[in-house]
């Protein structure tokens, strides 16, 4: 295990990091507050001010979906290549113009053009940020993927509330204001991140793809984590819907959301920082993953609650579900900055965003199918069996990670002891 600093507190264990990942974690606190600004509220922008149909509004929003998770690998691969200084600045430049085009664009085309520039713009700069972070502090990439996940929880906080307030006015003002954001920090970047020596591979980009493919130990990790990926998104798919269907209050989402915000920017670091010094990464991870798990045996007997009718009742019908939210958050918590520790020691700096590319982008297919066949559940009878195909794929990595950890089949961290 790697020696923690004696420095307490995300913002203390922020100023021991070197400048460029310091900017590079509050630059993912504008990327999320950027996003949360417009995102969220883009579809009732498509369908009520537009009057787009439905299909149509989906199928905006399915581009740029589709857009960054099918080129993750591509933005993972052109960091290794070209920098991932270049790639960030591009990619946040990309979302600046994407987000423009949604101010002023109102017909098919031009949104179809915008979702694709927001989602190329986010395969881009997501890889190479994290591979920059992982090269720049190798050995205590836990810690910094910690302090990075707190930022990146405190944008996704604070950009729905600007968002919110900037939509009184109108939503073209709410689009104009997140792509300045993404134009700031486009700025920002240019001027103070440095560029990072490329060691450039050797190897076409094909063979690179195929060497990463070729490596079993990190495709037999990739393919137990897939869980993860589809559980993390619940909380945006499952809680809200149980939230409104239990409640009928509008406000039980925020609820929701803020608490397990607030729970995380808290405990965040304190926890990646407590395990990384007591415990394997391997059981730090499977115990993440079954808290996850659990999260959704908690919230079994929700989904046999009668609708709310007074105040009283909207609390006690909150209860478990907040709680469930916050184990799912806890185990969240506990295996993200692990993960993202190990993805880049299955290779060498010269292929780590190739790596984070190859992995995000087989986990952002496999939450996609996960949420189709999660969503399909929850209108099956109560709900149950979207939670029990929850509390399987969690069941799944947890055991599949630790049979990896026991077979020492898992990457050694830099700078960590056997």
């Amino acid at each position: 295990m790697t020696d923690a600093p004696t420095t307490t507190g995300t913002l203390g264990l922020l100023r021991t990091f070197p400048r460029s990942v310091q900017l590079l974690v509050l630059n993912q606190y504008g990327v999320n507050t950027g996003f949360y600004m417009l995102v969220p509220y883009l579809s009732m922008h498509l369908t009520g001010n537009l009057g787009l149909s439905v299909a149509i509004t989906g199928l905006v929003l399915g581009v740029r979906t589709l857009s960054q998770q099918g080129l993750f690998l591509i933005g993972g691969t052109a960091a290794d290549r070209l920098g991932p200084h270049r790639v960030i600045i591009t990619g946040c430049a990309l979302r600046s113009v994407g987000f423009a085009v949604f101010a002023f664009g109102t017909s098919i085309p031009l949104l179809i053009l915008a979702s694709i520039l927001s989602g190329l713009a986010g395969a881009l700069f997501n890889p190479a940020v994290r591979s920059y972070i992982a090269v720049a502090e190798p050995d205590r990439r836990a810690d910094a993927f910690a302090v990075f996940n707190v930022f990146a929880q405190a944008g996704a906080l604070s950009g729905p509330l600007i968002g919110s307030a900037l939509l009184t006015v109108d939503f073209r003002t709410t689009a104009v204001a997140a792509a300045v954001v993404f134009a700031a920090l486009t700025l920002a970047q240019m001027r103070f991140l440095p560029a990072r020596p490329v060691e450039r591979a050797e190897t076409t980009v094909l063979r690179g793809w195929g060497a990463v493919l070729a490596n079993r130990q990190f495709v037999r990790f990739t393919l137990a984590m897939l869980g993860m990926f589809a559980l993390q998104t619940q909380m945006y798919l499952i809680y809200p819907v149980l939230a409104q269907r239990i409640t009928a209050w509008v406000g039980a989402v925020a609820v929701l959301l803020l608490s397990t915000t607030i729970f995380s920017l808290l405990f965040q670091v304190p926890i990646t920082r407590w395990l990384g010094s007591r415990t394997s990464r391997g059981a730090a991870i499977t115990g993440g993953l079954s808290l996850m798990g659990i999260a959704f045996v908690v919230l079994l007997p929700v989904l046999w609650f009668e609708p709310a009718e007074n105040p009283g009742q909207v609390a006690l019908a909150l209860l478990p579900l907040v709680v469930s939210a916050l184990i799912l958050e806890t185990g969240i918590m506990v295996a993200q900055p692990f993960v993202m520790e190990l993805i880049p020691a299955y290779g060498d700096s010269r292929i780590s965003g190739t790596l984070f590319g190859m992995f995000y982008l087989v986990s952002g297919v496999a939450a996609a199918g996960g949420n189709a066949l999660i969503g399909y559940g929850i209108e099956l009878g109560n709900g149950w069996p979207g939670a029990l195909v929850c509390v399987t794929l969690a069941a799944g990595s947890a055991g599949a990670v630790w049979l990896l950890h026991r077979r020492n089949l898992l990457a050694e961290p830099a700078g960590a002891s056997a």
